[in-house]
């Protein structure tokens, strides 16, 4: 066993950490992430964590996605020569999670390289929410735990009081998430067909169920650009339903993506997560509704640490 359990975080989303320290009744253990003026990293744990069981909170976000890579891996490292017992890394969202496979000739796996980074560094578990593909768990050497953020979405969707509810996958990929959703929601569900022309760029084409006279949840595990997102809910106020809520994981909420969702009258509302910070973005689009995640990250921690199953969190 090890001994005291301790989180760290860097800088990439210190409150989510926070919250779940508050949650499980716990301080979360000092460290210092910054840069030197050359523009390098510089990474301090404050404390000893000889033989402790670690967890370190760090989302791999925009705006400085390389960054917060490299200090997750230099915090990882740190720890790693402090003797730290067990280093986990929390996740909450994982980057480059979209380049999962080669698309073209002579590109990359990014996916597989950062998974390989953070192993490589000396992560012996992998904490993250909604992968963006479940089969990026098998990039790891070491056990990854992907959480579904279902249950903290449904705690929302189930105070709609809304008696026609139509559950709607953004496209064919999704329709494993949707029909997760729709089988809590007891609702039918419907799946846009889209084509892609070019990275960033999709047009909605046509629409695969009913959504006639309902309210519609569009389900997706990251918003973008939001322009799937803006065009499904067009795609479906065109077919008739009478109101549409988005739900997704990850804001990234990169380039247009505010605008888009300020212009498109069809959307009334859209539910994320607090995996990746925010900050102005809350003022810019009061569609926007933020529940958190840091119970169940929270629990999650407590159930690694304890030796307890991470399984029962998976409903």
């Amino acid at each position: 066993m090890f001994s005291d359990l301790k989180i760290v975080t860097g800088s990439s989303n210190p409150a989510l950490a926070r919250a779940i320290c508050d949650h499980m009744g716990c301080q979360l253990t000092p460290s210092l992430a910054t840069t030197f003026s050359d523009g390098e990293l510089r990474i301090e744990i404050g404390d000893n964590v000889r033989e402790d069981d670690v967890f370190v909170v760090q989302s791999t976000c925009p705006p400085k996605v390389n960054d917060n890579i490299v200090q997750l891996c230099l915090m990882i490292d740190a720890l790693k020569r402090a003797s730290a017992g067990r280093i986990t890394a929390v996740i909450p969202y994982y980057g480059y999670a979209r380049q999962d496979r080669k698309v073209s000739p002579r590109a990359p796996i990014s996916a597989k390289v950062m998974a390989d980074f953070i192993g490589s560094a000396g992560a012996a578990r992998v904490v993250t929410i909604d992968l963006h593909a479940g089969q990026i768990q098998g990039f790891f050497n070491c056990p990854v735990d992907n959480l579904f953020a279902v249950p903290v979405m449904m705690e929302d969707l189930r105070q709609l009081h809304e008696d026609r509810l139509v559950v709607v996958s953004p496209d064919a990929g999704g329709v494993e998430r949707a029909r997760h959703y729709a089988k809590k929601l007891e609702a039918p569900l419907a799946i846009i067909d889209k084509r892609r022309d070019r990275p960033n760029q999709a047009q909605a084409m046509h629409l695969i169920g009913d959504v006639e006279g309902k309210v519609a949840i569009v389900v997706d595990d990251m918003i973008d650009t939001a322009g799937t997102l803006c065009a499904g809910a067009e795609a479906l106020m065109n077919n008739g339903a009478t109101k549409i809520i988005a739900c997704a994981t990850h804001a990234v909420l990169s380039g247009p993506a505010i605008e888009r969702i300020n212009s498109t009258e069809a959307l009334s509302q859209v539910i994320v997560t607090d995996t990746i910070p925010l900050g102005d973005k809350l003022e810019l689009c009061p569609k926007l509704h933020v529940v958190s995640v840091a119970a169940l990250l929270g629990k999650t921690i407590h159930n690694i640490h304890t030796g307890s199953s991470v399984s029962v969190l998976f409903v």
